[in-house]
C-alpha cells in the first residue's frame, strides 16, 4: 500500500489496526464537522450583530415617517434583545468555544496521541495512496517529491 515515496508524517504506525485507522478518521472527520458548525456560529454572531445595528436606522427612520409607536416597539422590544435567555451571541459562541468544541478537540487530540502516536489524517493519507496515479504530474505524494 505504502512505498518510500509516502508522506512519513502521515504513515500508519506499526501494528495500527484498520478499524482503529477508520475510528480516528472518522473522529477527525466529525471535528471537522465540528469546525464548521463554529464558523457557522461566528457568522450568526456577526450577521445578528449587524441586524442589531441596523435598527437603529430602522427606529431613526421610522421616527421620521412619524411612526413612533413602531419605532418605540422596535427599539425598545427588539433592539439589543437576547437571543437566547440572558445570551447575545458572543455569549453563545464563549459556551459554545469553552465547553464542546473545547472537550471535542482535547479527545480527538487524545485519542490521535494514544492511538497513533499524534499522528492526523492517517485514513485520508492511505486514501491518496490508493488513488493517486504514481509517477503522474499532479499525483505526487507529497510537495517534495
Amino acid at each position: 500500500m505504502s512505498d518510500e515515496r509516502d508522506d512519513a508524517v502521515h504513515a500508519r504506525p506499526t501494528g495500527l489496526d484498520d478499524a482503529t485507522i477508520e475510528a480516528l478518521g472518522e473522529l477527525s472527520k466529525a471535528l471537522e464537522t465540528v469546525h464548521r458548525v463554529r464558523g457557522h456560529l461566528y457568522s450568526a454572531h456577526q450577521l445578528v450583530g449587524g441586524a442589531d445595528l441596523t435598527l437603529d436606522r430602522v427606529v431613526r427612520l421610522l421616527r421620521q415617517a412619524g411612526h413612533d409607536a413602531v419605532a418605540d416597539k422596535v427599539e425598545y422590544e427588539l433592539l439589543g434583545r437576547n437571543i437566547l435567555p440572558g445570551r447575545w451571541t458572543f455569549q453563545m459562541v464563549e459556551e459554545f468555544d469553552d465547553g464542546y468544541y473545547a472537550a471535542f478537540q482535547e479527545i480527538e487530540r487524545e485519542a490521535r496521541k494514544s492511538l497513533a502516536g499524534g499522528r492526523r489524517h492517517i485514513y485520508e493519507a492511505e486514501m491518496k495512496q490508493r488513488r493517486r496515479t504514481h509517477g503522474m504530474p499532479g499525483h505526487e505524494a507529497t510537495p517534495q517529491e
